[in-house]
């Protein structure tokens, strides 16, 4: 396995839910920290979403691992950010044997 280029710098966030005062829930994202990451792009597609077009791209992004329960260790419920780019995480799995990096399969939606 080569090692993974990290060279890109990603704010991990995670949803944060309030009441909204109306009976109902309310998410905010909260900043966990940056990680450097390899970001790859895997496949895209164009969908329609309330009428509009909607460009939905998959990237399997690799940073360094972290102990289970750490905050610096990505989860599913979890989403990248880089600038105004925001990568929603599907899946994160063991990227190596000895447990050096992981890697992490997201999403990010554009309308177009």
């Amino acid at each position: 396995m080569n090692r993974p280029r990290l060279n890109r710098k990603l704010v991990l966030e995670s949803p944060d839910m309030a009441a909204d005062g109306a009976g109902g829930l309310s998410r905010s994202w909260v900043e966990l920290g940056t990680l450097w990451a390899e970001v790859a792009a895997r496949s895209g597609r164009e969908r329609a979403q309330a009428g509009l077009p909607v460009s939905q791209m998959s990237y399997r992004i690799v940073v360094r691992a972290a102990p289970m329960g750490s905050d610096a260790r990505p989860r599913p419920d979890q989403r990248f950010r880089e600038g105004a780019r925001v990568f929603a995480i599907r899946a994160v799995a063991e990227e190596d044997a000895a447990g050096r990096y992981l890697v992490c399969f997201a999403d990010e939606e554009v309308a177009t």
